[in-house]
């Protein structure tokens, strides 16, 4: 027994003590998919930002496979010594529900810190279908009409841009077939080669595209219109009453990492997401800033678990895993 004590307040001690030399080496931002896609737009800004703040280099590592559920695996078994941290997105509280041999659990092994940014999708197509669907109630009837006709890609099985369409398809009756890609950079690659016939993506990564010309909109599934793209309707403007998804991004901690260090992030990414050039880059992404405390993310998380365990119920959703 006494040796149980005492070794408990050495461990105290030792993190007690690396929390008050923090960060004395560099950082590393785990982003659970390939470089490129979404989650890469706020993560590099970020990390760009607090390698400045710091003190010291903050590392975002790539590492795509599953909807991210690889991972997030793999955040999990990192050390909780304040240099390693998971920069998830919603499509982990999907996953708590669509995979079913999940090898963590967002809510055991990860403590949340905060929402970076809330971003809507929007319904894009490749150009050489712009004479076929000029609306979304184009792409409903045909999907009514032509059921498995056209493809749509998706970042991956478990993502919003997979179980945003599934939605979708329970609400219009329409049917297309899912492609999932190892994150939203691949599926990019393909939508804009037009290997795929549309994507409910994120403003992210498709707003720049939009404005080149290289894919047109149909809708934006957030409730209001878009300021980046103000005329585009929304999909329940476009004629799905109800209808609404967002996509967001957060920072967790690995569980076990010490409170003072948590909250040193905390503070250190709200700085960060306030400064004038974060907000100029949130803006052209069509993104709301997050910066919610890490209590309050904590019950939203919980919320959006059981928000999309019923779309996944609903859907009838399924990956093997």
């Amino acid at each position: 027994m006494l040796r149980t004590v005492i070794a408990a307040a050495l461990a105290a001690g030792a993190l007690a003590a690396q929390a008050q030399t923090w960060p004395s080496k560099p950082i590393t931002f785990l982003n659970p998919f390939p470089a490129g896609g979404g989650t890469d737009t706020f993560a590099r800004p970020i990390a760009a930002r607090l390698s400045q703040t710091i003190g010291q280099q903050v590392i975002v590592e790539n590492q795509g496979g599953a909807g991210g559920t690889v991972g997030a695996a793999n955040a999990a078994k990192r050390a909780p010594d304040g240099y390693n941290w998971f920069f998830g997105a919603v499509h982990h509280t999907i996953a708590e529900s669509l995979y079913t041999k999940l090898q963590y659990s967002l809510e055991r092994d990860f403590e949340p810190i905060t929402v970076v940014s809330f971003v809507p999708n929007v319904v894009v197509i490749h150009p050489k279908h712009a004479d076929k669907f000029k609306t979304l109630k184009d792409l409903i009837d045909f999907g009514r009409s032509s059921p498995n006709r056209l493809n749509y890609g998706s970042a991956g099985p478990g993502t919003t841009h997979h179980l945003s369409v599934e939605l979708f398809k329970t609400m219009t009756g329409a049917q297309y077939v899912h492609v999932p890609y190892r994150g939203a950079g691949p599926l990019m690659v393909d939508l804009l080669a037009g290997q795929v016939d549309f994507a409910f993506d994120g403003m992210g990564t498709s707003a720049v595209q939009i404005k080149a010309g290289k894919l047109i909109p149909l809708a934006v599934t957030s409730k209001v219109r878009n300021p980046v793209l103000p005329n585009v309707p929304t999909v329940e403007e476009a004629g799905v009453p109800g209808y609404e998804v967002r996509t967001w991004y957060g920072i967790w901690a690995i569980r076990g990492t010490p409170k003072d260090i948590k909250d040193r992030m905390y503070r250190e990414v709200v700085a960060a997401i306030n400064t004038p050039e974060l907000k100029k880059i949130w803006a052209e992404q069509g993104a709301e800033a997050g910066g919610m405390p890490p209590e309050e993310m904590e019950r939203f998380v919980k919320a959006e678990i059981a928000k999309w365990a019923k779309v996944v119920k609903d859907s009838g959703a399924k990956v093997d895993n």
